[in-house]
């Protein structure tokens, strides 16, 4: 008889990853959080900010313009994935704030001054980051979570597939765990005196997530969306803590 329970913990666990892996790879695309467009540009980005920068090296400097020009135009036509839907007004917001920047490197290199090209190529390469922030998440750990949450939120909550939410909620709360986990010096660096705020945010989202489970459990529909929505909006407040 024990040896039957072992078995049947076991299968049950086997599917239940299994479910979760399927879903993943069903929505890979959307639950990406990564713009092709935007990865491309470090082809340019790495040799002008690590050699030719620290070189003054203005010829090449200016030789970047063609490649810059023609990955501007690629940024300015890409399509977020489903993951960063709610990226998409502040990923327009600072796309405007790159192209501005890039319209003074090809100004500064027409003038061919060599302080003005620095300082260009200077803000050129934190507009780059700051466009790569906004599709980054500082914490693995959060973007971990929000693949898994996406899936939830945006694909089983509109069918009411209440049954594929439960199958994926062990994984879930495991994933928040982590997230109250990361390391507070890496924290500290970024957020300082925001970093106790993250803490308590985290911890919160570990509790409505483990609570998600347990309202499931109840097989309640009203009960059971009402939770996933908490949930959602306390990730969104995760978030916040970074902008």
């Amino acid at each position: 008889m024990k040896k039957l329970t072992v078995i049947t913990f076991i299968l049950c666990f086997l599917v239940g990853s299994t479910v979760s892996y399927a879903q993943t790879q069903d929505h890979s695309a959307e639950i990406s959080s990564s713009v092709p467009e935007l990865a491309n540009f470090h082809k340019i980005i790495y040799p002008l900010w690590h050699k030719a920068y620290p070189a003054k090296d203005t010829a090449a400097i200016r030789s970047f313009i063609p490649a810059i020009k023609e990955n501007m135009a690629k940024m300015n036509a890409a399509k977020l994935p489903g993951i960063l839907r709610e990226k998409e007004g502040l990923w327009k917001s600072e796309l405007v704030k790159f192209n501005s920047v890039a319209d003074s490197y090809y100004k500064a290199c027409e003038e061919k001054n060599m302080d003005a090209m620095l300082l260009a190529a200077e803000k050129f390469h934190s507009a780059y980051e700051a466009m790569n922030r906004v599709v980054k998440p500082f914490v693995k750990e959060m973007d971990d979570y929000h693949k898994t949450l996406y899936v939830i939120y945006h694909k089983m909550l509109p069918e009411n597939k209440f049954d594929e939410v439960a199958a994926v909620m062990d994984q879930l709360i495991a994933e928040a765990d982590a997230v109250t986990k990361y390391p507070q010096e890496k924290l500290t660096k970024r957020l300082k005196d925001n970093t106790p705020k993250y803490y308590t945010i985290s911890k919160e989202l570990y509790d409505v997530t483990v609570s998600v489970k347990e309202v499931l459990a109840g097989k309640n529909v009203e009960k059971s969306k009402a939770a996933i929505e908490k949930m959602h909006k306390v990730y969104q407040k995760l978030e916040s803590v970074f902008e």
